[in-house]
């Protein structure tokens, strides 16, 4: 996943975001394609050389990955501060809000140029917007005309926490490089069929996981022919050939957006809180990720590659999200906690108060739990 976008969202979606955050599916339609024929080494060097800093378009998500209807949750409460962790929520977040973003289909508005980066979530009656430059960050949302800034550190500040940057936003690109940066001997890397998505000419590079016991049963990558800037990721569950969760631009510009398209002013009415990111925090750098340090335990992977586990120390969960309606609507009880299961990822919450997740099977996870 987006790794830096985990520590700006709900506790409660982080979980669940760890596993679906990188996962897609691209829109293909118009006449059959028939481009040069690529190897997947090229078509991969294709992407990972791909220089396009500035573009705009719409991006579409559908997702169904078997969870229940969220809808009748309603805003759940415990919302803290915005800049904190991943441990923290988010201040005048609807946690239900950011989980029904998992389900059914959105549509957003991306806008990029450079260091400027700005998304824009249209839903029925209302907005969401996330607007980041290096200057800070604006977080707003139209339907109760609220809006943090968080400001960036000072120049010079070393120490200061990175603040999000256009490199974070969610686009199929971003989400296409992280999963790229992260090839090992896992994956097995092959072609699929040309298409073509936002009426631009794709090659589709497929990757694959070798291990067995993954929920996910293959990824795939759409890549620009001219450009080699992903246009869309796709996400299929083991077994399955029907795509389980997508993301992919359904128009594109490869023009530089308006420049006051960054300079965001919340309307007037709008109640603004400014954060500034905490300077208490530390963080280290672990490759090009910011990730907190602190007193507590780290997050532990057990395994490698597409069956690994991620485990929560019960210290680090917050108090809300064991409490939260959540936990009534989409687990189910097993031995040893209860459990979220999808199609693609699978949750667990143990009675004594850890969290584990993965690609795998819930069986798998309570194994984990138990030591087995």
């Amino acid at each position: 996943m987006q790794r830096r976008w985990a520590m700006w969202l709900p506790a409660v979606v982080v979980p669940v975001v760890i596993g679906v955050g990188v996962l897609a599916v691209p829109l293909t339609a118009g006449a059959a394609v028939d481009l040069p024929d690529k190897t997947p080494a090229e078509v991969l060097e294709l992407a990972q050389t791909a220089d396009v800093s500035a573009f705009s378009g719409t991006i579409e998500q559908n997702s169904d990955l078997g969870l229940p209807d969220l809808s009748s949750l309603g805003s759940i409460g415990g919302a803290g501060s915005v800049g904190g962790s991943a441990g923290t929520a988010a201040s005048g977040t609807d946690i239900s809000s950011a989980l029904e973003l998992l389900t059914g289909s959105h549509t957003a508005r991306v806008f990029v140029d450079g260091t400027d980066a700005r998304l824009q979530v249209m839903d029925s009656l209302a907005e969401r917007d996330v607007v980041a430059t290096p200057d800070g960050v604006w977080i707003y949302d139209s339907e109760d005309a609220s809006a943090t800034h968080i400001t960036a550190p000072a120049d010079g500040d070393s120490d200061a926490k990175k603040a999000p940057d256009a490199a974070d936003i969610p686009t199929p690109s971003a989400v296409a490089t992280e999963l790229l940066t992260k090839l090992d001997p896992s994956t097995e890397v092959s072609v699929g069929t040309d298409a073509s998505v936002a009426g631009r000419t794709v090659y589709e590079l497929i990757l694959t996981p070798r291990a067995s016991d993954t929920l996910v049963g293959s990824v795939s990558i759409d890549v620009d022919s001219a450009t080699g800037l992903p246009l869309g990721v796709a996400v299929l569950a083991a077994g399955s050939d029907v795509p389980a969760f997508s993301l992919a631009f359904s128009q594109l510009s490869l023009d530089a957006p308006d420049a006051a398209l960054f300079d965001f002013a919340p309307p007037a009415g709008t109640t603004v809180t400014e954060q500034a990111l905490p300077d208490a925090e530390r963080f280290a750098d672990h490759g090009d990720v910011a990730t907190p340090e602190h007193d507590g335990p780290e997050p532990t992977v057990i395994g490698t590659g597409w069956s690994s586990i991620v485990e929560i120390a019960a210290s680090e969960v917050p108090a809300e999200l064991a409490d939260s309606p959540l936990l009534d609507t989409a687990a189910e009880a097993v031995d040893g906690g209860r459990v979220i299961s999808t199609t693609l990822l699978s949750v667990l919450f143990t009675d004594d108060g850890r969290i584990l997740a993965g690609a795998v099977s819930p069986a798998a996870l309570e194994d984990a739990a138990a030591g087995r």
